[in-house]
């Protein structure tokens, strides 16, 4: 199932948008492609699709965009500048069906697809890369932050959308150690 551009959809793009150009830039769990096009027209150096839905793979090789089939990290290779994901973020319900759940559920409690990428997102990333991430108010934050400050990793929370049921979040995170000298603080 291709996840259709929604409010987080846009909310993202818009950040993609400032953050793309001349950077070679991962687009993780790509869907539909928003984000992938948003950073080629910003003036991104280059740009990889990735997705675990096959559907979504062959739909962005028709957009013509550099794409590959994986399961978050596990076929992408090299390092990037900007890493780009707008993962399934909810928490699971029963009462959703099992092919909209693929794009929408982040496991039983809603963390557990974004607990994954960032553990292994660090190997991936330039030393002065970025990562920009979507978060919803839905989303349990506590492991999260945990492996964000295990990971040395800091989050600066870069753009807000207030809906009727959630809020959500745009998160900027990097490495914290970015740009200082050793020996100073």
């Amino acid at each position: 199932m291709i996840y259709e551009p929604r409010e987080d959809s846009y909310l993202l793009e818009s950040e993609v948008k400032k953050c793309a150009r001349t950077k070679k830039v991962l687009d993780m769990g790509s869907g539909s492609g928003i984000q992938a096009q948003a950073a080629i027209s910003a003036g991104a150096e280059s740009v990889l699709a990735v997705d675990i839905d096959a559907e979504s793979v062959k739909h962005l090789k028709k957009e013509g965009l550099t794409v590959k089939k994986s399961d978050l990290f596990d076929n992408v290779e090299g390092k990037f500048d900007l890493i780009i994901f707008n993962p399934p973020y909810l928490p699971q319900d029963s009462q959703e069906d099992k092919q909209s759940r693929k794009a929408t559920t982040g496991g039983k409690e809603g963390d557990e697809v974004i607990v994954n990428f960032l553990k292994k997102a660090s190997a991936h990333l330039e030393n002065q890369g970025i990562i920009l991430l979507l978060v919803s108010s839905l989303t349990p934050k506590k492991e999260i932050e945990k492996l964000l400050k295990t990971k040395k990793m800091k989050k600066t929370i870069i753009a807000k959308q207030k809906l009727f049921f959630e809020l959500l979040e745009v998160w900027k995170i990097k490495n914290s150690h970015r740009g200082k000298l050793k020996g100073i603080l």
